[in-house]
């Protein structure tokens, strides 16, 4: 059978927010989720993890791959060095020429980055996703130009190996909201509190929350009552989210009227796109969307964890 042919069994795919860095250090629903998922795909036997982060961007055509084979971690602030300092990380070599050899066959120039460093957009996920080993894992750059297309068309070259017998997941690490200058980061800077609400987040944020669920959790307010609050509590899409449809829902929430009021820069947006094109394939159409946990932090960044497919499907 073809690779990404319609009866084979793909993997689901994982789009989440990783917020401020004291997400890495403090509990909270989002990690919770992080680590239930990182079970679920160790127990479905996955051999390689590939992520998108929202720090790491090239000038040069197409995008890098780290190819760093002993990288160290970006220090982080706010939290303390023993919650991951001693957490080791794994590179999957080997599997770059598997990426490479998709991203070519699709026209998209790739180049290994021996020297980067791992940041913490990607490598913490990983340490509350898999707190006992980090499995191999590959990270792919962005492209500094932000084209929407351009990340779209990123993800659908790496799609086939979304299929169960390569034994791998992707993970896109954005933010739902994330303008680091509307923030309010008061709490934070004098008490240590990332979590504080003195206020509730304004109404560009929550609009624009509300958009990105409305793309990955279609038909959910179907099933949940109006006057029922969903904060705190899993939204399920009832109707088939992938395919086509979701690319172009992608690409034209930057064109939303309160796009640049949720993302000052674009850069926290491209995960997102990445894992439109992993999903956006014709044979995607019916695949269920979830948003399995949300937290706010700093008043007005929106950390909302999503999953596209499941390992059930």
């Amino acid at each position: 059978m073809a690779v990404g042919a319609k009866q084979e069994p793909m993997a689901p795919v994982h789009l989440f927010s990783h917020g401020s860095t004291m997400m890495l250090g403090e509990e909270h629903n989002s990690a919770k989720y992080w680590e239930r998922c990182g079970e679920e795909a160790l127990a479905q036997g996955i051999e390689h993890v590939v992520m998108m982060g929202a720090h790491w961007a090239t000038s040069d055509p197409g995008v890098l791959i780290s190819g760093h084979p002993n990288p160290e971690k970006s220090p982080v602030a706010y939290v303390h060095p023993s919650k991951y300092k001693n957490y080791e990380l794994k590179p999957d070599l080997d599997y770059i020429p598997v990426i490479q050899k998709h991203l070519d066959a699709a026209g998209i120039p790739s180049k290994v980055d021996p020297s980067f460093d791992w940041i913490h957009d990607t490598y913490l996920v990983l340490i509350r996703m898999f707190p006992r080993g980090c499995p191999p894992t590959t990270i792919i750059s962005a492209n500094e130009l932000y084209d929407p297309h351009f990340h779209v068309a990123l993800g659908a070259a790496l799609r086939p190996l979304r299929a169960r017998r390569h034994k791998t997941l992707f993970i896109g690490s954005g933010g739902a909201v994330h303008n680091l200058f509307r923030n309010v980061w008061g709490p934070m800077l004098r008490y240590r509190d990332n979590f504080a609400q003195p206020t509730p987040p304004e109404p560009w944020a929550l609009d624009f929350r509300q958009e990105v669920i409305d793309t990955f959790c279609a038909g959910y307010e179907e099933k949940v009552p109006i006057e029922e609050a969903v904060y705190g509590n899993e939204i399920r899409s009832i109707k088939g989210v992938g395919g086509p449809l979701l690319r172009r829902k992608a690409t034209s929430l930057m064109k939303h009227p309160k796009y640049r009021d949720a993302h000052a820069t674009d850069d926290h947006f491209m995960a997102l796109l990445f894992v439109a094109g992993l999903c956006g394939g014709k044979d995607d159409v019916n695949m269920k969307g979830i948003m399995g946990a949300e937290d706010w932090e700093l008043t007005n960044m929106c950390n909302s964890q999503f999953t596209i497919g499941s390992w059930s499907e």
